[in-house]
């Protein structure tokens, strides 16, 4: 019988390597993260690999399953421990070895495997993995699903009937980009400068890009598990800094910033102007809207106001759904109204066909803003971002906030501005009109200026956004007012990032 996973284990002792580490908050709402050695153990992500095969077998799906590795010097020990662990749940692995997250859900369909386990940690640090698990393509894992694998792993309530196989998928990568690249050329010449803090996508992306007929300027693409230069994480500053850099330079049309696991794309103008990535959808939604009559698409709560407001859209006749931050909930979200895209602030993009699967993929991402550049001949990037209503936004500032206490101090929050609003206090000197608790709260006040805070689903820190349609001065005063409220919690730590 395999034992029960220990919580909290030392690292050099003999237990150890004898028995499996497993801490229960790793598990999140949509994937699994940990700090590789002090919160999992490689016997912990076997045990990880027994539950999702136990896990797939009660849900009644075909016991096969995609799996790869993103660039870590530890990824593919980790994706070997997974592997080990779903064969002895007679799981049928397909290996794609090193991948992206998307090209593991590409080989889904290509393969026709229902299943998926891709070893990424995303954009997290070094010393940080984990796993992003569906059993129903282009879904992945939601609430539901990880609590119950959380279940099973946690009591070892394994079912290991044995009688798994192992397959090496060795031109999945280039089936993967003949598939993205199989499609008509640029009819204008654009020149894009690739960032890929020398992650998964140094690879990739610039073969793909290439290869549609961009003129390509590579910044660090070449792998080095180190990070040596910032982590390949196109929501960072000093990624889309050195990105800027770059694109002024050379004189380039724009600047793609691939994330480590090349699930989501960040994009500078010509001007060297970052965009943050929900108003890069407000532009890509203006262009497609005007293709696809009637677009529907679907944005994350932390997304700007334009998605309602903006006249293009509207006179485009586009409708647009505001959910759950997540990947997992706006995938789900695109796949249940069959919308056209879903956008989420951090830049995870989801094109439903014509244009792609319905799962995120960074590239289709790129390949969307080059093509929008090329129907708009004579517009640079910069006139296009211009071209949209005025608004002032800040980054995704994220506060320490321990895993084991950030839902209950993000439910006291948001008790506070029910309270506030009720008793008709005012938030930055301005009447609460609205808020929004699909996902923490999202508060709105009279001149249409909004601040949200929620749980980060993946790191141990809470989440806090604000936008002003009104003046940068409202947008500060926005956050000193959020701020402050964040304040009366004293489990709240220090921003990794500020205005």
């Amino acid at each position: 019988m395999f034992p029960k996973p220990q919580p909290k284990l030392v690292e050099n002792t003999y237990e150890y390597e004898a028995r499996p580490m497993v801490k229960a908050t790793g598990f999140r709402e949509y994937d699994a993260r940990w700090l590789f050695g002090a919160e999992i153990n490689l016997m912990g992500i076997q045990a990880l690999g027994m539950g999702l095969g136990t896990l797939l077998h009660e849900m009644g799906v075909r016991p096969e399953l995609v799996t790869g590795h993103d660039f870590r010097g530890y990824s593919a020990s980790i994706k070997m421990a997974l592997t080990t662990g779903l064969m002895a749940a007679g799981i049928k692995v397909h290996d794609i070895g090193l991948a992206l997250s998307p090209m593991a859900y590409f080989a889904q369909f290509e393969l026709d495997v229902p299943a998926v386990a891709m070893v990424t940690a995303s954009h997290n640090d070094n010393g940080w993995t984990g796993v992003k698990m569906g059993a129903n393509r282009p879904l992945t894992f939601g609430p539901d699903e990880m609590t119950r694998l959380k279940e099973i792993v946690l009591a070892a309530s394994f079912d290991l009937r044995g009688g798994g196989s192992y397959v090496f998928v060795d031109d999945l990568a280039e089936r993967y980009i003949r598939d993205l690249t199989n499609r008509p050329g640029l009819e204008n010449p654009i020149k894009v400068v690739a960032a890929c803090g020398n992650g998964t996508a140094g690879a990739f992306a610039p073969r793909v890009l290439e290869a549609i007929g961009c003129q390509l300027i590579p910044l660090d693409c070449e792998l080095d598990h180190t990070f040596p230069r910032y982590n390949p994480n196109p929501e960072d500053m000093t990624m889309l800094h050195a990105l800027r850099d770059k694109v002024l330079e050379t004189g380039a049309d724009v600047g793609l910033g691939f994330d480590g696991d090349g699930d989501r794309c960040g994009v500078v103008d010509n001007e060297g102007e970052e965009i943050f990535a929900d108003k890069v959808g407000v532009m890509l939604a203006r262009d497609l809207s005007a293709l696809h009559e009637n677009a529907r698409f679907v944005v994350d709560v932390k997304s700007t106001g334009l998605f309602n407001t903006d006249p293009v859209l509207l006179g485009n006749g586009a409708k647009t759904d505001y959910w759950k931050t997540g990947h997992s909930y706006i995938k789900r979200r695109v796949n249940d109204l069959n919308a056209l895209v879903g956008f989420e602030k951090s830049g995870h993009f989801f094109f439903n066909a014509p244009i792609g699967r319905g799962y995120d993929d960074g590239l289709v991402s790129a390949l969307a803003v080059c093509d929008m550049l090329d129907r708009n001949p004579g517009k640079s990037m910069a006139d296009l971002r211009r071209g949209l209503p005025k608004t002032w936004g800040s980054p995704t500032m994220s506060p320490h906030c321990a895993d084991e206490i950030k839902y209950d101090v993000v439910d006291r929050v948001i008790a506070r501005f029910k309270a506030m609003k009720e008793q008709g206090e005012q938030v930055a000197g301005s009447e609460i009109t609205d808020l929004v608790t699909v996902n923490g709260v999202r508060v709105v006040t009279e001149d249409g200026t909004w601040g949200l805070i929620r749980a980060s689903s993946n790191k141990p820190e809470l989440v806090v956004v604000i936008e002003s349609p009104a003046s940068e001065e409202r947008l500060h005063a926005m956050f000193k007012a959020m701020d402050a409220v964040l304040r009366e919690n004293p489990e709240v730590g220090a921003y990794n990032q500020t205005l």
